[in-house]
């Protein structure tokens, strides 16, 4: 039997919108973003409540990010997650919020929802340590009180020049119910649980760029927003068809492949 993971029940039907932390506005997030707003807009046409989207970053706009990062001229100086949560919320009209500091333990009190957490936390960031800073507030919520912002998922965005990778995995285990179909799969692990060797190997350069050429020989200029198209386009299922049989994905945009991971 095919091996799925079966969308928690709360995410189908829910009394409230799903709840949202993007940690990162960069070449990934600001794109991974606007997709979230028109996945929004498609939720709500469907009879669903939508989303509501909390972003995360201390960092601001320089001209090195123009081009490669969806931000204007305009918006050199300002916070990334402020300037783009203002031009999402008045093209889209939602109400969605900014919160221009690192999402850590010691940052949670300003966030919007209950104790922090959110329905799904989606991160795009470019170091190994954010990761495991992320895994490690994920592991101290509450998986097991229910309350509209209680933690599902966690999705997170890496990539490299021209390659990258999506993960899915759920916060805790989601009891899955019995299937005569499939071979259900109740937890998905952390990438920082399954890959922590790996991760801890890898060559990070992060130094600031100082121009946009600069910034291209490190990453592409389209590996950001492919692979925010095709991450999205897996959250996007786990909603609309409730349930997925791949857990994320591996791209090779250099020579156009990329390969599903399995449930």
């Amino acid at each position: 039997m095919t091996s799925v993971h079966l969308t928690a029940k709360y995410l189908i039907s829910p009394q409230n919108p799903i709840t949202v932390n993007l940690i990162g506005a960069g070449g990934t997030g600001s794109q991974v973003l606007t997709a979230l707003a028109r996945m929004n807009v498609a939720m709500l046409a469907l009879g669903h409540p939508g989303l509501y989207v909390c972003v995360w970053d201390h960092d601001t706009v320089s001209r090195a990010n123009m081009g490669r990062q969806l931000f204007a001229q305009c918006e050199v100086g300002q916070h990334k997650a402020v300037a783009l949560i203002n031009r999402t919320n008045r093209f889209f009209g939602t109400n969605w919020k900014a919160i221009a500091h690192k999402y850590e333990k010691a940052n949670l009190w300003q966030s919007p929802f209950a104790h922090g957490s959110a329905n799904v936390t989606i991160s795009c960031v470019d170091t190994v340590a954010a990761r495991f800073q992320i895994a490690d507030t994920l592991k101290t919520l509450n998986v097991h009180e229910d309350h509209r912002d209680r933690p599902y998922y966690w999705m997170d965005f890496g990539n490299s020049l021209t390659s990258g990778q999506v993960m899915l995995s759920t916060v805790g285990k989601h009891k899955q119910p019995d299937s005569k179909k499939f071979k259900t799969v109740a937890h998905l692990p952390f990438i920082t649980d399954e890959y922590a060797d790996a991760l801890r190997n890898t060559v990070e350069t992060n130094e600031p760029s100082c121009s946009l050429a600069e910034a291209l020989e490190r990453q592409d200029l389209f590996i950001n927003p492919t692979l925010a198209q095709m991450g999205c386009k897996l959250l996007w299922n786990l909603f609309r068809e409730g349930m997925t049989p791949n857990r994320g994905f591996f791209l090779n945009l250099a020579d156009f492949r990329s390969m599903p991971l399995p449930v």
